[in-house]
């Protein structure tokens, strides 16, 4: 009971509710330390427990991305930041979201078929250095979570992402034959950030520019796309940035081959995991977490979300 409270809301919130509904007198600080402590016992079991699920699916598709977990300023001494002054406020909780989308709505475009998504989540590394040979956490936790969802034996398996070279590494090193899809929401964020910087954010101009763009990425014609990209390289280093940007990841852009085999070209399933598992409950006013403390709580959010709680209960009982 105080762990599904606390996972939903804050310590102090859980506490609360605890005595209201349950007549449970459990202090905020009682309630964190319970909380964390099966958190932990949860990633724990995450790591050592990795049992296939039933698939019947013919597409598998897994969704990569992370999101900013506000912590204590212990966690991000003498790393880089965003901040005025260089440093970090934030650590990356990084996501791997696997589901199915076998249904389709009244325009033929796939649907997130019910029950289907499984989150797993961490505070991790996903690189490490070339001259070593092991694999860096967070593979070993995307690779778990691909043996649960037996996503090799689907006949059909797709890695979507945005442009983060970690995300596309991982999928030609351990996945060479999935389909390869970038984000159509997130390229088309780059073209209107160029048109911003060469005719001024908000202006016609602008969003005339975008929207010629965004028409030739949708329609695959991309060598009209690139060119109007190089017309402003030498002028733009974002124009720059971005023509290598499009040109590196051109074979992940392919939207009308990709929406003629009905297959999700955008990560709102992903985007839903990072707002449902990260920052409804990490990401509230005023918190700031350690690793250890997020992670437990990434852990248990994951269990619940994943529908597997109950199955961690049913094994701890037995043990």
């Amino acid at each position: 009971m105080t762990a599904l409270a606390a996972a939903r809301v804050s310590f102090a919130e859980a506490s609360e509710l605890l005595a209201e509904l349950a007549g449970l007198d459990i202090e905020p600080k009682s309630v964190e330390r319970r909380t964390e402590a099966l958190g932990r016992d949860l990633a724990r079991d995450e790591r050592r427990v990795v049992r296939p699920e039933p698939s019947a699916a013919y597409t598998l598709y897994l969704g990569l991305d992370g999101t900013g977990v506000p912590v204590r300023p212990s966690e991000t001494r003498g790393r880089p930041g965003r901040q005025p002054d260089g440093s970090a406020r934030t650590r990356e909780a990084k996501l791997a979201t696997v589901w199915s989308a076998e249904t389709q709505n009244l325009h033929g475009d796939p649907v997130r078929d019910p029950h289907s998504v499984s989150v797993n989540a961490a505070i991790e590394t996903a690189a490490i250095l070339e001259t070593d040979t092991r694999l860096p956490p967070f593979a070993l936790r995307i690779l778990r979570e691909l043996r649960r969802r037996r996503f090799h034996r689907a006949p059909r398996r797709v890695v979507l992402g945005d442009g983060a070279r970690w995300i596309w590494n991982f999928a030609d090193e351990h996945l060479p034959r999935a389909i390869q899809i970038v984000d159509f929401f997130h390229a088309s964020e780059h073209l209107f950030q160029v048109a911003a910087d060469l005719y001024g954010p908000s202006t016609d101009l602008a969003r005339h520019w975008a929207n010629l763009r965004l028409h030739e990425l949708e329609h695959g014609r991309f060598d009209q796309l690139l060119a109007a990209l190089r017309r402003h390289a030498h002028d733009s280093p974002l124009a720059r940035t971005n023509l290598a940007y499009f040109a590196r990841n051109r074979p992940r852009m392919r939207y009308p081959l990709f929406r003629a085999q009905r297959l999700c070209v955008t990560t709102g399933v992903v985007e839903g995991a990072c707002k449902n598992v990260v920052a409804a409950r990490l990401k509230r006013g005023g918190m700031h977490w350690t690793v250890r403390g997020a992670n437990a709580i990434l852990a248990l959010r994951c269990s619940i979300i994943s529908n597997r709680f109950d199955d961690f209960w049913e094994r701890r009982a037995a043990s």
